[in-house]
């Protein structure tokens, strides 16, 4: 089942396709999301209300990489290096659940500053 939702953060607009894990499932079934978005690095993240439990957890992701981060109960948008990042690599805090990607260049994420709403909805 092809789930797009679009993300928006701030004045930036993205879309992204969640994959099949149970862990985006719930994610889907909760939207539409509205929060205010916080920065680590290259990544934006935000409680969204939901708990889940880890779902074939990962250290690292990749630049695109939308996650469910378990300890926060938060949706994650990576984008570049984090604090916890070694060299190249893209390092959460403690392991995510990959809930799907961004389509396009996650890039334009760089100009989201926290504080700014992010709000997630289903594709039409």
């Amino acid at each position: 089942m092809a789930r797009a939702i679009v993300i928006t953060a701030g004045h930036v607009t993205a879309e992204a396709r969640l994959n099949d894990s149970k862990t985006a499932g719930a994610i889907w079934d909760a939207l539409p999301i509205e929060a205010t978005g916080e920065t680590w690095g290259d990544e934006i993240y935000f409680d969204i209300g939901l708990t889940a439990a880890p779902e074939s957890p990962q250290e690292t992701v990749e630049a695109g990489d939308v996650g469910y981060w378990p300890p926060g109960r938060a949706f994650c948008i990576f984008f570049g290096p984090t604090p916890m990042s070694r060299g190249d690599e893209i390092r959460p805090a403690s392991a995510v659940n990959v809930v799907g990607r961004v389509v396009g260049d996650p890039k334009v994420f760089k100009t989201v500053r926290a504080g700014a709403r992010v709000t997630l909805r289903r594709a039409s």
